[in-house]
């Protein structure tokens, strides 16, 4: 049916999917942001969304069915294997909106979508409701148990339950944030047919299928069960949740080194989810475990986690500020969808603390305030910068997400349980409480000024509970009631608890001072972040006078990456100082906003004027986060061992034209990787792939520069014979031998003219086929090279 405003006021929360736990969650149309930064950026989001042009996010449901559609589909991944996974994340991020601002165009526009959707999902016949390209053939494989699982791949597919994960939780989300009777009709007849889908595969063949990325789909059906009471979907919450994760969370053991990190983090809310619905107490202790392994060990300042995707070893961040594709956003948007649950689980402050340094330095810094623009990638590496998509021309999971990030901000501000109200962030914001007939508004600058104004807009007899930070320094929190002092028991880390009969106009304010400290890689390592209380902060930088850098994506595959040169870590803006007790001599400086100079300890001194701001607020240049660290005595040293090694690095990087790396998934997708009877793992911390038929890459050469191809193998990989052919061309035939040892290398192989000049359209063909009852690999890495010279 319809959706009109009056559905608003008795509109669904997603309390209503999940039971009551520790502390419970405001819908979202009863909190309203006011000015502030967060304010801005819904607002900014707002416009990027209504830019966005749902005639093309609905082409690729529209060609599935069988229908014409109205437009042509969005390029980038919208029409190149993932058609229609923006289109899923359009609902959910409409839904955000509409509870948010109560915006009617928003909803006319999700209630166009879901007319066209459900146009789609009619003349399927089945349920079915989904974009992927030919998708139905693969179905028809997957129920008949043909499946043929890779880590991105099945059955040749790119992730298509990732994909259609997306619509199911959109049509969730429009049910659930607005009410739409319409969206849980859909919503239950597509979970219908995946649930027929599968019926007659056994757990072990889901099992091998959920070796390929699959979102959130365990998730989806715990919330379906909890809609419908229907025990089929808890079960089959349980049979999508991937045993292979799950095990040795279970067991508190941390094998996520080498997997890709934002395939793991959705599989566990599903199991967090079933443990919530089913009462499975060691899957919420194996996601509580994750949780903090993730956010202690394996995250970084801004609370952001991997790089190039995949979870590297803790005990080595190097990678974290050598590479330029560090924290992807989609991993902080599954982590804080996590630290929701876990927290209304366990009202714990550490889920807050981190909630709101991610929410602050990684998710409010991941749109560009000016055009609303979202980021992929935010790069730790030292002078580096971001890239920020276009509404008509990036479709990355990280636009999808983002869309949904910046409308949901007043989700967390608040919790309650029983009379209790929870103050947990300081956003500026209005809240409604009507079962206690109350209302509050939260006036605050924060984190310009550490102090926030609580004023009743109505009369309540509650317990007002304010968070008193980790961050806050002892005994320094002040609160008054109406101009008067009251005493503070509590200490950081804990509630501030007052009760009393609250009147109209009462007013409360808290103030927090802050303190700047630093912050190491969790490796401890000589890189350390600069943080004011929760506040990270950083340095825009301009290492060459002259550049002039574009950051804004185009289409391009690979366009979310920031793929400038990059500046010499050793010539960075470098922290030095005989200890690091030296945070008293980063100074504030004058002014309504944060600023910071730490002039003294800067070098070298063409740098020491730098101005320090929150990194949320820097934007369009390159900019300093983790800064190296050295004594005076050991500068010169330490820069000289650097620069050497960062020579090596950056001429090749000149040199290279277009590189691979094989099993790690987006650079395999980016290069459209295809293959018969292939698998990929990690050895000594590397990705491989290998195959016993055979696997190939597209390779990017727009300018036809490429002279070499250089191969990375393993020296344990003996005995392995193959072909090698570039555009259908063999340029060697490879057996592997032992003579190298059990290290890496690399080896050249020239390409001949001849085979230069079939490129097409700037592309080439790489493939690797196995020797008759032998295997093809493995290939640890692939690059194509300018003129061969030495390194």
């Amino acid at each position: 049916m319809k959706l009109s405003a009056l559905l608003l006021g008795a509109a669904l929360s997603m309390a209503t999917v999940t039971p009551a736990l520790a502390v419970e969650y405001f819908p979202l149309q009863d909190v309203r942001l006011t000015e502030g930064p967060f304010k801005h950026a819904q607002e900014k989001n707002l416009q990027y969304v209504l830019a966005m042009q749902p005639d093309r996010l609905l082409a690729p449901y529209l060609i599935e069915a069988g229908l014409e559609p109205k437009a042509d589909n969005y390029g980038n991944w919208e029409d190149t294997g993932l058609n229609g996974h923006i289109g899923g994340h359009y609902l959910t991020a409409l839904s955000l909106a509409y509870a948010a601002t109560g915006n009617a165009e928003v909803l006319r526009r999700l209630n166009y979508m879901l007319d066209e959707l459900a146009r789609a999902q009619q003349a399927n016949g089945n349920g079915y409701l989904g974009g992927v390209p030919k998708g139905d053939k693969l179905w028809h494989e997957i129920a008949k148990g043909d499946i043929r699982a890779d880590l991105f791949a099945l059955n040749g597919y790119w992730v298509p339950w990732y994909n259609l994960h997306k619509v199911f939780a959109g049509l969730r989300d429009a049910y659930s944030y607005t009410g739409s009777e319409q969206a849980k009709t859909m919503l239950l007849a597509w979970a219908d047919w995946a649930a027929n889908l599968v019926d007659d595969l056994t757990d072990e063949q889901i099992q091998i299928m959920l070796t390929t990325e699959y979102g959130g789909m365990n998730e989806t059906f715990a919330d379906v069960y909890a809609i419908t009471h229907d025990k089929r979907y808890l079960t089959l919450a349980e049979q999508f949740s991937h045993e292979t994760i799950l095990q040795p969370l279970e067991n508190h053991r941390d094998q996520l080194t080498g997997l890709h990190a934002n395939t793991q983090i959705p599989k566990v809310i599903g199991f967090e989810r079933v443990a919530e619905e089913g009462g499975l107490a060691s899957w919420h202790e194996a996601a509580e475990y994750f949780w903090h392994t993730v956010v202690r060990e394996r995250s970084v300042a801004i609370g952001g986690n991997s790089v190039r995707e995949h979870f590297h070893a803790k005990d080595d961040f190097e990678p974290m500020v050598t590479e330029v594709e560090g924290p992807e956003t989609c991993n902080t948007y599954n982590m804080l969808k996590l630290t929701k649950l876990l927290y209304g689980r366990d009202d714990k402050l550490e889920y807050v603390n981190y909630y709101e340094r991610a929410l602050y330095n990684h998710i409010l810094s991941s749109q560009d305030p000016d055009t609303g623009g979202l980021v992929y990638f935010t790069p730790m590496r030292p002078n580096h910068y971001r890239m920020y998509s276009q509404p008509q021309e990036a479709m990355w999971c990280c636009v999808g997400s983002g869309i949904e990030n910046h409308m949901k901000y007043g989700e967390f501000i608040y919790a309650h349980e029983g009379d209790a109200l929870y103050v947990n962030l300081f956003i500026a914001s209005t809240l409604q409480w009507p079962e206690k007939s109350l209302a509050l508004t939260q006036v605050t600058r924060f984190p310009d000024e550490s102090s926030t104004k609580l004023t009743f807009n109505k009369s309540a007899d509650i317990t007002l509970k304010l968070r008193y930070p980790e961050w806050a320094a002892k005994d320094q929190a002040v609160v008054k009631i109406n101009g008067k002092p009251v005493p503070v028991k509590a200490a950081p880390g804990q509630y501030i608890s007052l009760q009393r009969e609250w009147q109209k106009d009462d007013v409360v304010i808290l103030e927090l001072p802050m303190q700047t400290h630093l912050e190491a890689l969790p490796d401890g390592s000589d890189y350390y972040a600069i943080l004011y209380g929760p506040i990270v902060l950083s340095a825009a930088t301009k290492p060459f006078k002259d550049e002039v850098l574009n950051y804004y994506s185009d289409a391009s595959r690979m366009g979310h990456i920031a793929s400038g040169e990059m500046c010499p870590i050793e010539q960075a803006p470098m922290l030095v100082a005989n200890s690091t007790e030296f945070a008293d001599k980063i100074k504030r400086l004058d002014g309504d906003t944060l600023r910071f100079e730490a002039a003294g300890i800067i070098q070298p001194k063409a740098y020491k004027d730098l101005e320090l701001i929150p990194f949320f607020r820097v934007h369009q240049s390159r900019y300093m986060l983790y800064w190296p660290y050295s004594t005076p005595d050991n500068l010169a040293a330490k820069r000289a061992a650097g620069a050497e090694k960062e020579a090596v690095m950056l001429a090749l990087e000149a040199r290279t034209v277009d590189k691979v790396a094989p099993g790690e998934q987006q650079p395999e997708s980016d290069h459209f990787f295809k293959a018969g009877n292939s698998e990929a793992g990690v050895n000594a911390g590397r990705h491989w792939r290998h195959a016993y038929d055979w696997f190939s890459y597209q390779l990017n050469d727009p300018d036809a520069q490429a002279k070499v191809l250089r191969i990375t193998y393993f020296g344990g990989d003996q005995g392995r014979r193959f072909s090698i052919l570039l555009n259908g061309e063999t340029i060697a035939n490879v057996a592997l031998s032992n003579e190298q040892g059990p290290v890496f290398y690399t080896v050249d192989y020239p390409l001949p003219e001849t085979v230069l000049a079939q490129v097409q359209d700037g592309k080439h063909e790489l493939k690797f086929v196995a020797a008759e009852g032998s295997i093809a690999g493995g290939i640890y890495g692939v690059r194509l090279l300018k003129e061969n010279r030495s390194n």
